[in-house]
């Protein structure tokens, strides 16, 4: 069996980077596969049973906090050149034509064949629907991060123009005298 991974990112601060180093170990702890890009995906195939492993490194963002959703998609294949799955095609074709009064053997194969095409369908929309949605959500928390400096920016400009009006007036401020406290020179 084959194991797909994808990670959709949000940054809570302005990202500078998409990038997300992952790095799979198998159960036994070796290193199964490791990947350091902004792709969103990584594909290993799984020959141990047990908990696997995914550690994600930020280095890349050194001040930017991401919060990163996974989706998980096992697909079963053998994963083969295609000159043995052009000859299996044609084997299965003459066992097919063999079959061909077997109906339910055929309806079985094709359902399979149909379940399969789906479910690598549904595989492609999730990560194509994940790779839109990670523009809106960095969109989304790009435009929080905008409005709470902007209010902190606009409450620090309002406070420095009071305390310039207020050292104004002090520097202006005359005391009345009289004839007897006149002041010395």
């Amino acid at each position: 069996t084959s194991l797909c991974v994808f990670w959709q990112l949000l940054h809570h601060c302005v990202g500078h980077d998409r990038h997300l180093s992952v790095t799979v170990n198998a159960p036994g702890g070796l290193v199964i596969s490791t990947v350091d890009d902004a792709q969103g995906q990584i594909n290993f195939e799984a020959k141990e049973t047990g908990f696997y492993q995914m550690c994600f490194s930020n280095f890349h963002n050194r001040f930017g906090i991401m919060q990163v959703f996974l989706s998980f998609g096992v697909y079963y294949g053998n994963q083969q050149n295609p000159s043995k799955i052009k000859e299996e095609e044609k084997n299965k074709k003459e066992e097919i034509r063999k079959d061909l009064n077997n109906t339910l053997s055929i309806i079985a194969d094709a359902t399979y064949i149909l379940e399969n095409r789906v479910f690598h369908m549904f595989r492609y929309y999730s990560f194509g629907r994940m790779r839109k949605s990670v523009d809106y959500f960095l969109l989304l928390s790009n435009s929080q991060y905008i409005t709470w400096w902007s209010t902190a920016l606009s409450l620090l400009i309002v406070t420095s123009g009071y305390l310039q009006l207020l050292f104004l007036k002090r520097l202006f401020v005359t005391k009345t005298t009289t004839e007897e406290e006149k002041p010395r020179c």
